[in-house]
């Protein structure tokens, strides 16, 4: 019965979503996302989803403007840092300032950084190492959590 209880115990803390150990401006209850979200909005934003890439019409978002959070309209990109980056989903070399932030999140077959609205909490998508000039970095984000407010 014990080993039954500390496999069971150790299964529940490695397969549990890590606890965000961070504090946020806007925070909204479960309820209230949902009523704030389209139900894509919600799964990538409050659930870490990731849309399907090519899905969002953002790719094809080349006006001048900024991109903010679905979540609570906090700018996080200027549309003067996008670019393609061929991956399917919008890409940028760099956030505005105080726009976001990150964390490991470790997987199967490795470790990324996670990006996250800065404001919200919301979760944006990841960024790597193998972008451009001038930063290296690419902001890979998922559409559905952003939307395009034009100049």
């Amino acid at each position: 019965m014990k080993r039954r209880f500390v496999l069971t115990s150790f299964a529940a803390l490695v397969l549990a979503p890590p606890l965000r150990a961070e504090s946020f401006e806007v925070t909204l209850s479960e309820q209230e996302w949902r009523a704030r979200l389209t139900p894509e909005q919600f799964a990538v934003l409050r659930e870490e989803a990731t849309e399907v890439a090519g899905s969002s019409p953002l790719n094809a978002e080349h006006r001048e403007g900024t991109f903010a959070c679905a979540g609570c309209a906090l700018p996080l990109f200027s549309s003067l840092a996008k670019y393609d980056s061929g991956t399917g989903w919008p890409s940028f070399f760099q956030a505005l300032d105080n726009a976001v932030a990150t964390k490991n999140d470790p997987g199967l077959f490795g470790s990324r950084t996670e990006v996250h609205c800065r404001r919200c909490g919301g979760h944006l998508g990841h960024v790597f190492e193998d972008g451009p000039k001038p930063t290296g970095l690419r902001y890979c984000m998922n559409g559905a959590a952003m939307i395009f407010l034009p100049v």
